[in-house]
């Protein structure tokens, strides 16, 4: 696996969660900077040094709400 993708979203109460597409790693923080060094520790201590991607990708969602 040369990447792994990450599904970040804001948690309701506040801060952020990521969540890993095709792998059972989750993490959360209180900001961006925060999230980014939770997301590499949890990949670090998922994988194994040769089985590890060299890549890892953010997807940044955000929801929003409009009144009619």
């Amino acid at each position: 696996m040369s990447e792994i993708h990450f599904i970040v979203e804001q948690a309701p109460e506040g801060g952020y969660v990521a969540r890993a597409v095709g792998v059972d790693i989750l993490t959360e923080a209180d900001d961006l900077e925060s999230l980014h060094a939770q997301v590499r520790d949890a990949v670090h201590c998922h994988f194994d040094d040769d089985k590890r991607p060299s890549i890892i990708r953010l997807h940044i969602t955000r929801e929003e709400m409009l009144a009619v």
